[in-house]
């Protein structure tokens, strides 16, 4: 893989490559973080509520919602020691390519694919790369971020 692996501190558009990647820590996924997106955003469909429903749907456990997976990305990514210096998210294109179990455990390799700066020269957007992989190193989710950073 070519590109420079990020060391901690914060990165404007002026100081990134294309190519240019951070590895963020990791984070287990609990039945109680399950069940707290389950309460936040009332989606309470079956195989995440219930193992035993899970299980009639093929799944070894309770499966974690794609988006509570997408959102600890997201927080994942600004836990890093590597930081974008970024003023708002853009937009999302993604894909849940693997079900995250309850007890699976996932990290993120952030990768720069594109750089631009705006009209005006004092930011520009950073389109990021994710992949999202569980402790097994089986890829779970993936996606582009076009995110608004400072020069």
């Amino acid at each position: 893989m070519s590109g420079r692996m990020l060391g901690p501190g914060r990165y404007g558009l002026a100081a990134l490559q294309v190519g240019d990647r951070i590895e963020t820590g990791r984070r287990h996924v609990s039945t109680a973080l399950i069940d707290a997106f389950a309460e936040m955003t009332g989606d309470r469909f079956e195989i995440h509520m219930d193992k035993k429903a899970a299980q009639r749907h093929g799944f070894a456990a309770r499966v974690a919602h794609g988006l509570l997976v997408l959102s600890m990305v997201d927080g994942l990514k600004n836990q890093a020691g590597a930081q974008f210096e970024a003023m708002a998210s853009l937009g999302w294109d993604w894909e849940f390519t693997g079900p995250v179990l309850a007890g699976d455990t996932i990290g993120v390799m952030i990768t720069v694919e594109a750089l631009r700066a705006t009209s005006d020269g004092k930011r520009g957007v950073a389109t990021l790369r994710f992949d999202v992989t569980n402790q097994r190193g089986e890829t779970v989710q993936r996606g582009t971020n076009a995110l608004m950073v400072y020069v």
